[in-house]
C-alpha cells in the first residue's frame, strides 16, 4: 500500500477520459483508480458495479489481481474524497486482459507513454514546465498569462511539501485552500467558481494576471508563515493559512483603493477567448 505522505494525485488524459492518478515516490511507482479504467474499456454507465461483478469472479478463479488491489483516497465528481481501489502498472495491465475491449491495445500504449513521461519528468524537471507550457499556449493564453500559471504552480508545489512536511493529510488541502482563497479574494473556492461561472474547469486557469498574482502571493505567504511557526495540528495550519491569505487581502485591498476598480471578476477563459476574437474581428 503506497504511503500517505509520498502520493502526488493527478488527473491524466486518455483520449477525452480522465484518469484519477497517485505517484507513490517512495516506490516510484503510479496507481491508477479501477474505476476509471473500466470506464475507459467498457464504456459502462456504471464502472464501479461492473468493476464489483468483475472483482467477485476473479476472486473466484483465484486472480492475483484482486489480491494486488489497494485503496487509496481520491477525489471524486463531487469535490469530495472516497476510498477507492486503485492498481499499480502490473495490475492495470492484469486488469484490461480481463476485459474485452477494442480500446486495450491503444490503452497500453498510454500506460507506456504516462510511465516514460514520469520517469523523463523525475530526471528533468523542466521537461513538466515544457510540456505545461506547450499545453496553455496551444489553448490560447497569452504568453504573459501563462508565465505567471506556471510561477503559480511552482509556489503551489512548495504550499504542498510544506503541508506534507506538516503531516497535512491530502483530504485536507481543499479545506485550507478553501481559507486561503476566502481570505484573500472574500470568497469560497466554490463561490468564486460560481462567480466566474466554472464548473468542473481550474479556477486558476480562469484567473487573470492579477488574480493569479495575489493567489501567489497568498500561498507564498501561508508557505513562508507556515516555516516559521511549524504548525503541528489541522487547527493550527487552518490558522498560518489564514493568516498567509490575509497577507494578500491587504495587498488587493490597497489595490482597490488606488484603482478605485475590484481586482475579483467574473470574466474567465472562455470569455476573454471571445472577446479577443471580436477585436481581431474588428481589426
Amino acid at each position: 500500500m503506497p504511503n500517505k505522505k509520498d502520493e502526488k494525485t493527478s488527473i491524466k488524459l486518455f483520449e477525452d477520459y480522465k484518469v484519477r492518478t497517485s505517484w507513490d515516490r517512495e516506490k516510484e511507482t503510479w496507481y491508477f483508480s479501477v474505476a476509471d479504467i473500466v470506464r475507459i474499456l467498457t464504456e459502462s454507465a456504471d464502472p464501479r458495479n461492473y468493476w464489483k461483478v468483475l472483482k467477485n469472479r476473479l476472486s473466484k478463479e483465484g486472480s492475483q489481481l484482486v489480491t494486488t488491489c489497494n485503496q487509496l483516497k481520491m477525489q471524486s465528481a463531487d469535490g469530495k474524497y472516497y476510498k477507492t481501489d486503485v492498481l499499480d502498472t502490473e495490475g492495470v495491465l492484469r486488469l484490461v486482459q480481463s476485459i474485452p475491449s477494442p480500446k486495450a491495445e491503444p490503452f497500453k500504449l498510454w500506460l507506456a507513454r504516462v510511465g516514460a513521461e514520469r520517469l523523463d519528468e523525475m530526471q528533468d524537471p523542466e521537461i513538466a514546465i515544457d510540456r505545461a507550457l506547450e499545453y496553455y499556449l496551444a489553448k490560447g493564453y497569452s504568453p504573459e498569462w501563462v508565465n505567471q500559471r506556471l510561477k503559480s504552480i511552482e509556489i503551489r508545489k512548495a504550499l504542498m511539501d510544506e503541508w506534507q512536511r506538516n503531516g497535512v493529510k491530502n483530504s485536507e488541502y481543499a479545506v485550507l485552500t478553501d481559507i486561503i482563497t476566502q481570505e484573500w479574494s472574500g470568497l469560497k473556492t466554490r463561490e468564486y467558481k460560481d462567480f466566474k461561472g466554472l464548473k468542473k474547469q481550474s479556477l486558476r486557469d480562469n484567473m487573470s494576471n492579477m488574480e493569479l498574482v495575489l493567489n501567489m502571493l497568498a500561498e507564498a505567504s501561508a508557505t513562508e508563515i507556515s516555516k516559521q511557526k511549524n504548525p503541528k495540528t489541522l487547527d493550527e495550519n487552518k490558522t498560518v493559512a489564514k493568516q498567509g491569505g490575509s497577507v494578500a487581502k491587504e495587498a488587493r485591498k490597497k489595490l482597490e483603493l488606488e484603482t478605485g476598480k475590484p481586482v475579483i471578476t467574473d470574466e474567465n477563459f472562455l470569455s476573454n477567448q471571445q472577446k479577443s476574437q471580436l477585436i481581431k474581428k474588428e481589426d
